[in-house]
């Protein structure tokens, strides 16, 4: 799917208090690209990936997927959009400790139709946890327990995957591990990715750098010959 951006804003609060978090972003993301979406703390890059998962709604401006305007769903077809066209990857892996590695990906693609379980066993064998799907994710290492969530947001089968510094919480080989997962699955299947950092190392291995600060785009580049993941260093 294609994301279309167009003068869009976001702003918390009013008057002198008021934040703003966008500033006429102005971004065309065509289908099947790899964008990185880079910038320090307090930049923007967060609400601009819960713009596009209609997570949050816009202030200002207007936000297209597939020549869908965002703004204009309501809140049933808010929550059809994020069950069916985005798959969310966090910082934070959000799994639920009483479930196995396969209870938490069913839960969630559960809620996008049938064959919950074909569908999640594909996944986690996609990650390559074949083997571990029985496991609770006490049992699990950290690099495993973000397979899961990846699992568990491919299982929706989405169009677009989302993720929020997904690395953030990991060590650095298992970090690059998942860098390479992602960029694999994005080549795979041609999902367009977006994948919000304030690791500028990571951008090498992106179709496309954006960068932002203070809510404004600053930055806006194609990596011409990305390398793979497993030669970044950071």
């Amino acid at each position: 799917m294609s994301i279309a951006m167009r003068n869009l804003r976001k702003t918390y609060g009013e008057g002198v208090t008021a934040v703003h978090a966008l500033r006429d972003v102005d971004l065309d993301i065509p289908q099947g690209q790899f964008t990185v979406i880079l910038g320090p703390s307090g930049s923007g890059k967060t609400t601009l990936l819960n713009l596009v998962g209609a997570i949050d709604e816009r202030s200002e401006g207007t936000l297209e997927v597939d020549g869908i305007d965002l703004g204009a769903l309501d809140d049933q077809g808010r929550i059809g959009y994020r069950r069916t066209e985005v798959g969310l990857v966090f910082q934070f892996f959000n799994l639920i400790p009483t479930l196995t590695a396969l209870e938490n990906v069913e839960l969630v693609a559960g809620l996008a139709g049938d064959d919950a379980h074909e569908r999640s066993v594909r996944a986690l064998e996609e990650v390559g946890l074949g083997e571990r799907m029985g496991h609770f994710p006490s049992q699990m290492s950290g690099g495993e327990q973000q397979r899961v969530a990846i699992a568990r947001a491919l299982a929706k089968q989405p169009p677009i995957l989302l993720c929020d510094e997904p690395t953030g919480e990991l060590d650095f080989e298992t970090g690059r591990m998942i860098l390479a997962l992602l960029r694999r699955l994005n080549r795979e299947n041609g999902q367009t990715v977006l994948l919000v950092t304030h690791n500028a190392a990571v951008a090498g291995m992106a179709d496309r750098v954006v960068r932002l600060r203070s809510g404004a785009v600053v930055e806006d580049r194609a990596i011409p010959e990305p390398v793979d993941a497993g030669e970044l260093t950071w």
